[in-house]
């Protein structure tokens, strides 16, 4: 079991983390966030929008399916986006720095942190 503040800290450990959070995707809130170089309260609301989106688009499409995670690949970031599966309504946002971090270690990590937060 792990509380926010934990959760946090344990994705911030991760080589080349920049920042994290845990976000509301019902309100676009802002529940908990760390790091620097990121507008979290802002990125909580847009990144709201993009989970909003894509599960729109999937029931749309009529698939069947869930969100393992979203990718959003900058010059120089990876922005990470996990959907929560026990805790509904939540998702992980992790961001990167492509030169430092390890992308498959990252989503790892997330799934990891994932499985112990309580809310």
């Amino acid at each position: 079991m792990s509380n926010i503040n934990e959760t946090l800290a344990e994705l911030m450990k991760t080589d080349g983390a920049k920042a994290a959070a845990v976000v509301d995707y019902n309100s676009g809130m802002l529940l908990g966030g760390t790091g620097s170089g990121v507008d979290l309260d802002l990125a909580a609301g847009g990144n709201t929008e993009v989970v909003r989106a894509k599960m729109k688009t999937m029931d749309m499409l009529g698939l069947d399916a869930t969100i393992d995670d979203i990718l959003i690949t900058l010059t120089d970031q990876f922005h990470l986006i996990r959907p929560t599966k026990k805790l509904d309504g939540l998702f992980l946002y992790f961001v990167l720095d492509s030169a430092k971090g390890n992308l498959a270690l990252a989503r790892r990590i997330l799934q990891g942190v994932e499985d112990k937060l309580e809310i």
